[in-house]
């Protein structure tokens, strides 16, 4: 009888670790992907549409790896990959402001450019050993049963990107300035005529976003997937968030939770594949595609008039489509005056 006992608690000891190691994988596999989403979620609230983020992911990426590589050092590697995020970002932002050409299609430009320049200049770097981040386990706080390994055994990047999204909620829903963001990205002629610079603040959340959507890449090759490569692992992040911000409703906190669910669909692939072998890898790969595509036609349907009509007496799917609710920004994509 003590066997058996021993024995189910043992059990319910692994099941809970392997359960924490799971939570823990796709916390620290999600952070990139917060970053980009974060960033982008910044640029359009203000009314900037920035469909550079995959290229841009990827030369940040190698821009931070070959600054790692050549100087030593991880700082300098993930303040060169934001500026390089930056960058990209300040060049859309001034192609759409002041020269009112469609964010659209410099957007598509600038990510073609930018992903080919990055396995151009990386070629040097490709497949060599560099510096990478590492754990930076809290003192105390790592100690506690299942939040310890769940939440404070990551590194900086992680960290930094869970603190990330309580900030952004309370700068954009709790502050003078995150009030100016919203009208601009609503209202620029309004917002103007508040005594609000539309263009220049524009341009600044552009940049603060492009600094984001640098980290993400930096994360990538300096901690998530350390290395630089053809294929370096970050191709099609830039889409994913795009997706992400839709899937949120131009919400951080939701947006993240995007993030992180994404991240759980890749984390569950791996693992579902040692239970079926017989199926092929690329199956579970492909997998969290398909299903972030389902999640955006539930939001789509969810926003519906006839939808929201028929739940007006059904309280439980009145919530649900709550959770779903958001629009976005009036002038999102627009060209105005560059005031």
């Amino acid at each position: 009888m003590r066997i058996r006992v021993l024995y189910c608690v043992m059990n319910e000891i692994n099941i809970t670790l392997l359960f924490a190691g799971v939570i823990a994988g796709v916390i620290a596999g999600a952070a990139p992907i917060v970053l980009a989403t974060l960033g982008e979620t910044l640029t359009e609230k203000a009314g900037l549409i920035n469909l550079s983020l995959d290229g841009s992911i990827l030369l940040s990426a190698m821009t931070a790896f070959a600054v790692a590589c050549q100087t030593r050092s991880l700082c300098l590697g993930f303040l060169a990959g934001a500026l390089s995020g930056a960058l990209v970002a300040l060049t859309l932002a001034l192609f759409s402001i002041y020269l009112h050409c469609s964010q659209v299609a410099v957007g598509f430009v600038l990510t073609l450019m930018t992903r080919d320049l990055a396995y151009f200049l990386g070629n040097s770097f490709s497949r060599i050993r560099g510096p990478q981040v590492s754990p930076l386990p809290l003192p105390f706080l790592e100690d506690i049963p299942f939040f310890g390994p769940v939440l404070f055994q990551h590194n900086l990047p992680v960290y930094a990107s869970m603190l990330l999204i309580a900030f952004c909620w309370w700068y954009f829903y709790r502050t003078p300035w995150g009030l100016q963001l919203r009208a601009v990205g609503e209202n620029p002629a309004a917002a103007y005529a508040r005594g609000i610079r539309p263009g220049k603040q524009q341009i600044f959340y552009a940049i603060a976003g492009g600094l984001l959507v640098g980290l993400a890449g930096a994360a990538f090759s300096l901690s998530a997937k350390p290395g630089w490569g053809r294929p370096q692992g970050a191709e099609g992040t830039g889409w994913i968030a795009l997706a992400l911000v839709i899937f949120g409703g131009w919400d951080p906190v939701k947006a993240a939770a995007g993030a992180y669910l994404f991240s759980f669909l890749q984390v569950t692939g791996i693992y579902l594949q040692e239970y079926f072998p017989s199926v092929p890898a690329q199956v579970f790969q492909a997998a969290p595609f398909p299903l972030m595509i389902f999640t955006l036609l539930i939001m789509y349907a969810a926003q519906r008039e006839s939808v929201i009509y028929r739940s007006r007496n059904r309280p439980f799917l009145q919530k649900c489509l709550r959770l779903f609710s958001g629009s976005a920004p009036e002038s999102l994509g627009k060209s105005h005056f560059s005031a």
